[in-house]
């Protein structure tokens, strides 16, 4: 974008900015990427570390704020927006998942929220097939016993696991990351796609010849459960115990969506008892996990630190997007990428 030329404050949350003539697009820490034209005609106040920015310091330094760049763990709730007053026109979020923010809130006050869909889409869904492959094949049990010197001799059925050739595999959420890990299961000789949602998507899902069904259906016929959908009041505690108590022994569930769409209860205990064969997750409630939770003493349970968008190329375009948003919003543009509330 072109020079900005409002006035007034804008709060930065969690960026770096710095090593750039005003001219270019600025490099902040660990390659991500803003425009330095963010500093243009106004005042930027940033939180200078990666670490999330503790609530009463958000709280205070969103204060006449007219402009809010965040990330999904800042909690931009009724307080946060009190404390920004009247001034707050846009807030812009580094994240296609909006469940941090207070819409109804947000909407009331007539505060533009710009967010970052599409440019994740591809990344998250390789990551959901690299979790789906490490959990099914058993790839952490494997490395650990090489390591610890378990590896002895060749075993007829030791570390097996799981394949995809021939297998079923339910989705739930046919959105665009949900396609996009449909896409990429394919080739590996995926007999049956299954999916549920709101409602049917026949367009999108006549690429993979996928079959709409109910939640209970999908998770009784699914071999691969993955879940993508996003967290709303319908879906939160979706997967539970009469979830998990119709999948198969043999199943295998990854969640790359939200934790709360999951209870973890009620999965450790179909891990712990042997209900369903494993479970892969990137994604927790809380973020992040405590070290002493009973998910992690589990050896069929793999879990990440919520890396689905994780490449350089990826947090680049992303913190680009989010920032282009928050400058068009303060300028009364339309944004590159605008939640309707």
């Amino acid at each position: 974008p072109g020079p900005a030329t409002f006035p007034g404050q804008l709060l930065y949350c969690q960026v770096r900015v710095g090593g750039c003539t005003a001219d270019e697009t600025g490099a902040t820490h660990e390659g991500v990427r803003h425009p330095q034209d963010t500093r243009r005609g106004c005042e930027v106040e940033q939180w200078d570390s990666d670490e999330p920015i503790p609530a009463k310091e958000l709280e205070r330094g969103v204060a006449g704020a007219h402009g809010l760049l965040c990330l999904l763990s800042d909690h931009v709730d009724k307080r946060i927006l009190d404390a920004a007053g009247a001034n707050l026109k846009v807030i812009s979020t580094m994240s296609v998942g909006i469940d941090h923010l207070a819409l109804d809130e947000i909407k009331k006050r007539g505060i533009r929220v710009g967010y970052t869909p599409d440019v994740l889409t591809d990344t998250t869904a390789e990551l959901a097939v690299s979790l789906l492959l490490t959990t099914c094949r058993r790839l952490p049990e494997a490395i650990e016993e090489v390591k610890n010197g378990g590896w002895t001799s060749w075993k007829p059925l030791w570390l097996c696991g799981y394949g995809l050739t021939q297998s079923t595999v339910g989705i739930i959420g046919l959105g665009r990351i949900g396609q996009a890990i449909a896409r990429r299961l394919k080739p590996f000789g995926v007999q049956r796609f299954l999916y549920t949602g709101r409602q049917p998507r026949p367009e999108e899902a006549a690429e993979f010849q996928a079959e709409f069904v109910s939640t209970p259906e999908l998770a009784a016929q699914s071999d691969f459960i993955v879940v993508a959908c996003s967290l709303t009041p319908a879906t939160e505690g979706l997967c539970n115990k009469d979830f998990f108590q119709k999948m198969k022994e043999t199943a295998v569930f990854i969640n790359i969506s939200r934790g709360d769409v999951v209870n973890q209860d009620d999965l450790y205990q179909a891990l712990a008892s042997g209900k369903i064969a494993a479970a892969g997750l990137d994604v927790t409630s809380p973020e992040p996990l405590p070290t002493n939770h009973p998910l992690l003493t589990l050896k069929n349970c793999v879990i990440l630190p919520h890396i689905g968008s994780a490449t350089h190329r990826t947090r680049n375009t992303m913190s680009l997007l989010a920032a282009n948003n928050l400058l068009a919003g303060l300028r009364g543009e339309p944004m590159p990428s605008e939640l309707k509330l």
